[in-house]
């Protein structure tokens, strides 16, 4: 069998693996057998799991595997990956098919599961450079359909009653991402001390469950090749049962953050692009969920500000010791205190609404 490795990286990056793989999919029937050939291309982006289109003759597949080494036990769960998407083929979340999950190493050296290759569009730039103002709009429309019918999903029917934890989510969320910023090698920025010591304080009472994604943003959609409807919601790996308002409001953090600061759009001309401000965004989801967003919003946005601001002080301090896997490490490492800052100003908005404790 021949192969031809486009961009040869990771775990793909052997003929030998390939060849392997390629027996492996005409073992399932995925391909074609005979001395075909499969081509190979690694998939560029921000996704921590390896990910590559695999194609031979009118048959294309997406491979996605866990990276090679060892790795913490709960990192990189393309198991859970996989079955999420599985479960919620049948419930009008649009989710690539799922073919066939893999974990013997021996096939290519880490396990991977192997799904639909989605033809559209994956939009990074969320101003949505050379559309319309009205296609704009309908794509903000759409992101928002999605998010809210995932919130919706009944859990139990859907084969994922032990997909999580029930109940407490912001709270065991606000003391992992506290531990991690305070208990690291060269200690946190002062604003995200103070929020850690802010937030347990603040969290509100109510507390809700859904599945939620916990990165769902534009650009982990793969929306229709010239129509603007999802066909495709992608990275799950971080999905569990928890909190739905925590889920959509880091999903509006769009709204919050300029795009100098971090890939967002506060400061741009809403109107004149059609994107919809924020309140209009929390007024669909009101109509399409019946859940009233607005009572702690100031708290969902500080929390997942915070988080956000965590995460970058995680990659700051990897760079720092020489571990970051990024070029960029350090540049993106110093937006953690301009973060916290932010949230900073939202927690004091949500004690002026609300009173200090």
């Amino acid at each position: 069998m021949t192969t031809s490795i486009a961009t040869p990286v990771g775990v793909l990056g052997a003929p030998q693996a390939v060849d392997r793989l390629a027996g492996y999919l005409q073992g399932k029937g995925l391909i074609p057998g005979g001395n075909n050939g499969i081509e190979v291309r690694h998939l560029t982006g921000g996704q921590s799991n390896p990910t590559y289109c695999v194609s031979t003759g009118d048959s294309s597949y997406v491979i996605r595997t866990k990276p090679p080494g060892a790795l913490l036990s709960s990192a990189h769960a393309i198991d859970r990956e996989y079955r999420v998407m599985s479960a919620l083929a049948d419930t009008g979340i649009p989710v690539p098919a799922m073919h066939d999950y893999c974990d013997d190493a021996g096939v290519i050296g880490t396990p991977f599961y192997v799904m639909e290759f989605l033809e559209g569009r994956v939009l990074v730039d969320q101003s949505l450079p050379g559309m319309a103002p009205q296609r704009r709009r309908a794509i903000y429309a759409e992101m928002s359909r999605v998010l809210s019918s995932l919130h919706k999903v009944d859990i139990d029917a859907a084969g994922l009653a032990d997909y999580g934890r029930r109940g407490n989510y912001i709270a065991r969320q606000v003391d992992r991402w506290s531990r991690q910023v305070l208990t690291g090698p060269q200690g946190a920025c002062r604003e995200l001390e103070q929020l850690a010591g802010w937030l347990p304080r603040h969290i509100p009472a109510s507390d809700p469950v859904a599945l939620v994604h916990r990165d769902f943003r534009m650009d982990n959609l793969v929306f229709h090749p010239s129509e603007d409807r999802v066909i495709g919601v992608l990275d799950w790996e971080l999905s569990t049962i928890g909190h739905p308002l925590v889920d959509f409001s880091y999903h509006c953090l769009s709204w919050h953050i300029s795009p100098a600061l971090w890939r967002g759009i506060a400061g741009l001309d809403l109107d004149a692009l059609g994107i919809p401000d924020e309140a209009v965004y929390l007024d669909w989801y009101r109509a399409q969920t019946g859940v009233e967003p607005a009572e702690n919003w100031d708290f969902y946005i500080a929390y997942n500000l915070f988080r956000l601001a965590a995460i970058m002080h995680g990659i700051a301090q990897r760079a720092a010791a020489g571990n970051a896997a990024s070029a960029d490490a350090l540049e993106t490492g110093r937006k953690a205190q301009p973060l916290a800052r932010l949230a900073l100003d939202y927690a004091a908005r949500h004690e002026a609404a609300h009173g200090s404790r």
